[in-house]
Formats: C-alpha cells, structure tokens, sequence
C-alpha cells in the first residue's frame, strides 16, 4: 500500500532522529503522562526555570522548524529536497492586545515576502484571533451590537485582513486562514468570506478553513458556493477534521445547546469525505487543502481526483499535514508527484508550548494515531538494522 513505505517515509531521519521520535510517540500515547507532562512544563515556565533547552532538544524541535523563519530554512529545504513544500506557521498563542495584533500583522506579510523568494513556500496562514481579540469575533458572531470603541476596534481588524489579503494577491501567494472556536467563527467566516469576494476574482488566494467535526459545515459550503457562482469569485478551503472538540461539547453542555460536534467520529470521517468530495465535484470554481493524517480520506481523495482525471499538480487540490507526523503520508504522496505542504510551526519556545501542548492533547484524544506513528517508527528501525 501506498503508506506503507517506511524507507520514503522517513529518508530524512537520522537515527537518532528515529529515537526520539519513537520516544515521543511512547510518552504521547500514554494520557497520563501528557497531563503530568502537561501541569510539569506549565508549572517550569511560569516558575522561569531553566527547561528551555530540554523542550528545545525534545518535543519543540520535533514538531517546530525554528525560533525565526529563518531558523526554519534548513528544514524547509531538507524538506523540498523530496518534494515537501513547507507552510511557515508562527504559533505564538493567547496574546491579546493591539501591539501583538501589529506584529502577527508584520510578521505574516514577512512570511508572505519570504515565501515569493521561495517555491519550497507556497502558502502563508493566520489565525483570525491573531489579528483581533477573541471576545470582539464572539460579539459579532452573537450578533450583539458594538460599542463605539469596539467598532473601531473591529474596524482595526478588517483593516488588517485587507492588508495582509492585499500583499498575498499582489505577490500572487495564497493564504490560508485557520479555523478557530464556534462561537467566534461566525464573524471569522464572514471576513473571510469578504476577502474571497475581493481578492478571489481569478483563482483562489484567500483560504477559509472548515472544521468538519461541526455537522454544519457542508450546508454552509453549499450556501457558499451559490454566493460564489453567483457574484463570480472563487473559494479557497483548508478542510480539516477539527481542533477544539472536547471544549466545543464541554460549552454546549454547560450552556444548553445543542453541541455543533458529529456525534462520533465516524460521522465526523464521513462528513469530511463528503464535504472533500463536493469540493472535488466542483474545482472550476474552487480550491481545496486537504488537511488530514487519515489515509482512508487521503486514499478517497486519490481515487476522486483519478475518476474526475484532476491533475495531481495544477494547484487545484494540495494535501497537507504537521510537521513531525504523519511522514508516511506526506512523503509518499510528494514522491508519487502529488502537491503537500507541511504546517512548520516557529516561533519562541516559551511562547509556542501552548501550542505544542495542544498538540500533544489532541494526539492523545485521536484513537489510533499515535500507536499508526509507533508501529511505523518501529518498522524503518527494524528495516534499518537488517540492512
């Protein structure tokens, strides 16, 4: 099968590299230990105690590319070397003011810069709480009138959306927009939604993301589609399975709504390979990022594309996972020719743990993932020692 080829997939692992990505993927799979892990590493960086190094030398640099972008290079490189495109992600989270708000600004029109120089770069990405506050996208998406500092505020927003969405287009470089909780997404949806409108007329710059463990999602899509053909511009879509699930339900449960959450993943598998399957019906007017470390939905997607005769490299469809999992997949779908990108996250470790301890929650959380990466890390060591 097409995954199983462990020598492709990790070509560029050292040994040593194997080792610790098997150790890793040994703590990960244990849930205790992520929440000790967790509590421990919390407790060491508010306390200021000197673990920088030793996160650095373990998790952080299994699953980041760097502290700056251009600490990123040499894996971005290594990476392209065997066709793996890179998409530079600074995941610095939960600083909320309008001097932070500034520098993601900055910060992703750098990258935006930096990734024209570089074919290895063909997107950039941002979170919308990046731009602006959290709780002013959840009044929005309640529908609650703004103050007037508030509307400013907003105003502020959209002012940043516009400038970032306007150096993409100018330097012909797509940008993809990550999805974020439900009762902000309203507002996040619709931004976006006026950036494809403005930016999108020829082909897909601007990219939205859809959550597909949120059983709405397609209905919303089609909407979307209905509005596009009819004012005539294009969609751009990262479809991912979803980030937030165990806070989504906790919400609705406390609060008495009935939770936006597929009510099992299998529904959220078949909601993500229908909603995968429209966007494959109808790339005349769409562009589709699939995010996903299911070889199931990868292998659909194959098959899709084949019947439809969808070129592997015209830029329609791009397959997507993070760095530091799923290798299997991204590298040999790169060596059978197919267009991926990894997500490589940067940025100061300090300030990119709640990220990386995201991460490793939802790896926990995920049935199967994590024992897929041991069985495999175990296979190419095994295959390594007898050859």
């Amino acid at each position: 099968m097409l995954f199983d080829n462990t020598q492709i997939a990790f070509a560029l692992k050292s040994d040593s590299d194997l080792d610790r990505a098997y150790f890793l993927f040994k703590m990960i799979d244990s849930e205790p230990l992520v929440k000790i892990g967790t509590a421990v590493t919390n407790f060491a960086l508010k306390a200021h105690l000197p673990v920088e190094g030793l996160i650095r030398a373990t998790v952080f640099d299994h699953f980041c590319g760097g502290v700056t972008e251009e600490d990123c290079l040499p894996v971005v490189d290594k990476m392209y070397q065997k066709g793996v495109c890179s998409v530079l992600d600074y995941s610095v989270e939960g600083q909320e003011d309008e001097t932070t708000f500034d520098t993601v600004l900055e910060k992703t029109i750098k990258i935006i810069h930096f990734a024209k120089e570089k074919s290895a770069l063909p997107f950039a990405v941002f979170k919308p709480t990046g731009m602006g506050r959290f709780a002013l996208f959840q009044k929005i998406t309640e529908k609650k009138e703004l103050t007037p500092s508030e509307q400013e505020e907003w105003n502020r927003v959209e002012a940043r959306y516009q400038k970032v969405c306007s150096v993409a287009q100018q330097l012909d470089v797509a940008l993809l927009i990550d999805g974020e909780e439900s009762w902000m997404q309203d507002a996040a949806d619709d931004l976006a939604t006026k950036m494809m409108q403005q930016f999108n007329k020829e082909k897909a710059i601007v990219y939205n993301t859809l959550q597909l463990y949120r059983w709405d999602r397609l209905d919303y899509l089609k909407k979307l589609h209905e509005q596009a053909k009819q004012e005539g511009f294009h969609i751009g879509m990262k479809l991912v399975r979803g980030a937030y699930m165990e806070k989504e339900n906790k919400r609705a449960e406390e609060m008495g709504y009935l939770s936006p959450i597929c009510k099992d993943k299998q529904a959220t598998d078949d909601n993500f390979d229908t909603t995968m399957q429209y966007m494959l019906e109808h790339t005349e007017r769409m562009s589709l990022f699939i995010g996903t470390h299911n070889e199931e939905s990868t292998l659909k997607a194959l098959d899709i594309m084949q019947q439809k005769g969808i070129s592997a490299t015209d830029g329609k469809v791009w397959f997507g996972q993070l760095y530091g999992m799923s290798d299997h997949i991204s590298f040999n779908l790169a060596n059978e020719n197919y267009l991926v990108a990894k997500y490589l996250p940067f940025g100061p470790v300090r300030d990119v743990m709640p990220y990386l301890i995201r991460r490793a929650e939802e790896n926990t959380s995920v049935a199967g993932q994590t024992s897929r990466e041991l069985m495999l890390l175990k296979k190419e060591r095994k295959r390594r020692k007898l050859a």
